[in-house]
Parts: C-alpha cells; structure tokens; sequence
C-alpha cells in the first residue's frame, strides 16, 4: 500500500485473537489483522470485485463446477469472494463459518457485505464446526491469521474432512501459501492425502491455489472452464483466461 495515499482508519476492534482494523485508501477498503497485515481489499463501488489474482484464482475454482448450488465458505474475511460468488453464481444456499465474531459485523458494517437471506453466517472454529456443516457443491478454505495460515492447512484430518464433505461433483478450492519453490506449503502432506488428483493455480501474490474434486473420477474441464469463464466476463469486468492457462496438474 503506497505511504503517498491518505489512509483513514474507519474501525479497529480488539477481540481475543488481537486486532482487527478497516482502512480507507482512495476507492478502496481493507481488512487488517494485527500489525498491518491486509486479510482483504474492497473496491468500494463495487463490492463484488475481486481485486487480486488470489481472489480470482478461487472463482476459477468455483467455476469449475457446472451449475453449484451451496457453497461453504471457511474463512469470510470481507467477504468479497463470499459476494462474487452470490452474485455471479445459481447458488441458493450458503453458509460461511468465520472465527472472529467482529469479521462479519465489520464486514456488513464498512465493506459491502450484503445481508442476502442465502448466506447463512457461523462463528467459529471452522475445524471443529465443519461436521456440523451441510455438505456442499464447493468448499473453500481461507483459514488466515495475522501470522500466515491457520494450522487447519497442514491438518490431514481436517482437509480430508472438507474432501469428504462435497457433494458428488464438488470442488473443494484452498487458498494455500507457496514455498520458495512455488509448491504449495505441505505439498507432500497434499500429495499423499489427494492422491495427487488436483491442480495447483500458482498467483502472484505468493499463493497457489488448490483445486481439488470430489472424487478420483472426476477431473478437470479445462474447455468447459474457459467457456465458463468466458461467458461470464463482460459482466466480471476482467477476463480469467489467463489465470486458467497455468492451472497445472499437482506437482
């Protein structure tokens, strides 16, 4: 974030997890935990808008579903992806699970998050509320602190859960750090656990993005992906065909 550009702060909060900030920045809005660490960016005409590479990455993931209808958010953040996804896609029944119960207030508070009466809000440790889930078309898993990734990313158990908890014909959709290497963090945990039967979305922000399907039969459409995508561009307002161009098979 430039230092050029006037920053106010419009809420700080302080829970038992630390501190939790919204800043204004121009047309932009973001959510910070603890020492400046940015959880999420929104534009604030329009909350739906998926600023990063990182955010639209996961949207590929839910398109590489054909028509989902429920999704699973673990992890809300602002709820920008949360919003694309009520606004882009058929789904009739959402339910997000988020740990901090000011997360969603401020998100509905100060960045855009519509009170749509499909999105059903948990507060909660996802890894312990995810039996409790309904088993849904897509699942995602954006478990970050002010520090990195919850250590639900590198749980067998847990990931092996949010597997088993799609629908026949899901996708499960991570948002996973990237070593040095580029590999996603526990790529041989992943390996061993997936069988290696997903696709890895390698982003610039520094994170690879998981795809993982329900099943070992099921696989990625990459043609049917592109039309998806394609489709749903002009009223995106960006094109993802380039992003879908290095999806590549698990490494």
């Amino acid at each position: 974030m430039s230092q050029e550009r006037e920053e106010r702060v419009l809420a700080e909060v302080h829970d038992d997890f630390g501190v939790i900030r919204v800043l204004e920045v121009e047309d932009y809005r973001f959510l910070e935990f603890g020492e400046a660490i940015e959880q999420s960016c929104t534009f604030t005409a329009d909350p739906s808008w998926l600023e990063y590479d990182y955010t639209r990455a996961m949207l590929i993931g839910a398109l590489c579903h054909e028509a989902p209808e429920s999704a699973l958010f673990l992890g809300l953040g602002a709820g920008t992806l949360t919003q694309a996804c009520l606004k882009f896609l058929p789904l009739e029944d959402v339910e997000a699970i988020e740990l901090r119960p000011d997360v969603p207030r401020l998100a509905m508070q100060y960045l855009g998050l519509d009170d749509d009466p499909r999105l059903y809000v948990r507060i909660g440790d996802a890894v312990t509320l995810l039996d409790s889930a309904e088993p849904a078309d897509l699942i995602f898993v954006d478990l970050y602190t002010d520090v990195g990734p919850a250590p639900g990313h590198l749980a067998w158990n847990f990931l092996e859960s949010c597997q088993k908890r799609l629908n026949p014909g899901g996708w499960l959709v991570i948002n996973q750090w990237a070593t040095d290497d580029g590999r996603p963090l526990g790529a041989a945990l992943l390996r061993g656990l997936y069988h290696r039967h997903y696709w890895e979305l390698p982003v610039k922000e520094g994170n690879v993005i998981l795809l993982v399907p329900a099943d070992l039969d099921q696989v990625l459409d990459t043609d049917g992906l592109l039309d998806r995508a394609q489709a749903l561009a002009p009223r995106l307002g960006y094109s993802l065909e380039s992003l879908i161009r290095d999806i590549r098979a698990a490494t």
